[in-house]
């Protein structure tokens, strides 16, 4: 397997990855836990971050917070993400499109009608999405067509999405972009995501265990979240078998991603890490995977962690914080 970029959303957002080197983990001595802070009181300033970040210089963090509103289903903020629509940059205006369709917002289909109309085809499709998320089914073709572009990025755009929608007919169109031999590694690893969500249970032999043992941790993190989307019994078992991975990036995203299945096994790596007292302040891939995971086990016994990255001088981890708070507070 050929060493592969994973993107938060593919060729889009980049929010998190991992060193493909094994590391030695200088740090093993051990701290004492940090009171927890209840996660009504930290709401507000998670809200406030989130929405800052709209305004933020970074293309990159500006999609990344909008992706975090609409993952945790923050509509008050939608106004600003239609805002985002008229966004410079193409990744922000694909990241407010598929909110608006990720929240419901059926009052936002005429701004929808105009970005069917821009002039990125990667907006196209994501307005396309959301017009059928409210319903508007007769979109479905853009997205299929965009499915077998030849442009990788709009290719792998569209398998996500597709991959969103979760309709069955799809599957074959994956299964297309995987066997492409002419076509890009981003496109075929988006292809094989969206299968896994799409519940094909034939992934999990063939393309997703192979990543699991992967020399390469990116790879291998890549696994771990198409076990997680897969969500089968034996996948959320492969995701366990990676808590005793080498890196602790790994065993941190592993634990995340088995939180989101409802299952807790990581909370031993997850608190051994917080034990080392990490320093916050500094945007490492482990920081965040740490504080990620902590919203996705809904682990109230570390929310003081979230209180300090909060204020986090990486607007990446209060981000990730942020992101935690919101979940645990939906």
């Amino acid at each position: 397997m050929k060493r592969i970029l994973h993107t938060f959303l593919i060729g889009i957002i980049a929010v998190c990855g991992c060193s493909h080197h094994q590391k030695t983990e200088i740090k093993t001595e051990t701290s004492p836990l940090l009171s927890p802070v209840p996660v009504s009181r930290l709401k507000s300033k998670a809200l406030t971050i989130t929405q800052t970040a709209f305004s933020d210089s970074s293309a990159s963090m500006r999609s990344h917070a909008i992706e975090i509103a609409a993952e945790t289903q923050q509509r008050q903020l939608m106004p600003e993400i239609l805002g985002k629509l008229d966004d410079s940059s193409m990744v922000v205006r694909f990241a407010a499109a598929i909110a608006a369709g990720d929240l419901t917002c059926d009052n936002c289909k005429d701004r929808l009608k105009k970005a069917l109309e821009d002039g990125d085809e990667n907006v196209r499709i994501a307005a396309a999405y959301a017009m059928i998320r409210l319903g508007e089914t007769s979109f479905y073709p853009k997205i299929r067509a965009a499915a077998v572009s030849t442009d990788p990025v709009v290719r792998a755009n569209a398998l996500l999405l597709l991959g969103k929608l979760q309709n069955r007919d799809d599957i074959e169109l994956m299964y297309q972009a995987i066997g492409d031999t002419e076509t890009t590694d981003r496109v075929r690893m988006q292809a094989v995501e969206s299968l896994a969500r799409l519940q094909d249970v034939r992934i999990y032999r063939s393309k997703l265990w192979p990543l699991l043992i992967s020399k390469y941790a990116d790879d291998r993190v890549v696994g771990i979240q198409g076990m997680m989307a897969l969500g089968t019994t034996e996948a959320r078992e492969a995701i366990q078998t990676m808590l005793k991975d080498d890196i602790l990036e790994v065993r941190l995203r592993a634990a995340g991603e088995l939180g989101k299945l409802g299952d807790q096994g990581g909370m031993k790596q997850l608190v051994s890490y917080f034990q080392t007292n990490p320093d916050l302040n500094q945007p490492t891939i482990a920081a965040s995977a740490g504080v990620m995971a902590i919203g996705r086990m809904n682990a109230t016994e570390l929310t003081g962690y979230l209180a300090k990255a909060l204020n986090s001088q990486s607007i990446y981890i209060r981000l990730a914080a942020a992101q935690s708070v919101l979940l645990m507070a939906k």
